[in-house]
């Protein structure tokens, strides 16, 4: 049984890094999904696109299935948040 968590947000500076296309930066839906394997896929796509990308790094198993949600909202926080320049130095 799978599950599937999802959030909208626009990216912030920086953008998300995937996979298949390199950086993508506007409008995204992000999603994150956990199989009965707790094989766990954080993907993203342009807000109304069909095509889903996988972010960088955005694949692991977890311990237990009920960590994807709380990794499904840090991930989202965290890259609605942005790259580098969004800190000072």
């Amino acid at each position: 049984m799978s599950q599937t968590y999802s959030g909208d947000f626009s990216t912030g500076q920086g953008g998300v890094f995937t996979d298949e296309v390199g950086v993508i930066t506007g409008p995204v839906t992000l999603r994150t999904t956990v199989d009965g394997e707790r094989r766990l896929v954080v993907e993203v796509q342009y807000q109304g696109a069909d095509e889903w990308y996988t972010v960088k790094g955005g694949s692991c198993t977890l311990h237990d299935a009920a960590d994807a949600e709380p990794v499904h909202r840090l991930v989202l926080a965290v890259l609605a948040r942005g790259g580098e320049g969004d800190r000072p130095h």
